[in-house]
């Protein structure tokens, strides 16, 4: 089977953002949002976040120095945590992440490495 690495969605309603079917056993630990280094989002598997960015987070040097606060800052701001809906593979998106990436309805999902960027997706 082919690797997913790029899709494109339309949320629904009530803000919630259908996951691959290909690609819902890597969020099957659960689902963390949060704001990009841009004006986008990122998506993490809990497992990823829990390994990779929390032991990073941790391990960034001084507390005292700003760039390690920045980087704290940046990724706890507005940082969500969900359970994907089993039934569907669905995760809702919050609207203040939703108004940070200026999306409204459409976005694209990249794969970078171990987590996805969502963006807006302006063909839309």
């Amino acid at each position: 089977m082919a690797s997913v690495d790029y899709f494109e969605r339309k949320l629904d309603d009530k803000r919630r953002l259908s996951i691959p079917t290909e690609l819902r056993n890597e969020f099957a630990s659960g689902v963390v949002l949060t704001r990009g280094f841009g004006q986008y989002l990122h998506l993490y598997s809990k497992t990823v976040w829990d390994q990779e960015v929390e032991s990073a987070l941790h391990a960034s040097g001084n507390i005292l120095d700003e760039k390690t606060a920045d980087i704290n800052v940046r990724f706890r701001r507005g940082k969500t945590e969900a359970e994907l809906d089993q039934k569907q593979g669905r995760v809702t998106i919050e609207q203040h992440l939703l108004d940070y990436a200026k999306i409204d309805h459409g976005l694209v999902a990249v794969r970078a490495g171990a987590y996805w960027r969502i963006l807006a997706d302006t063909d839309v």
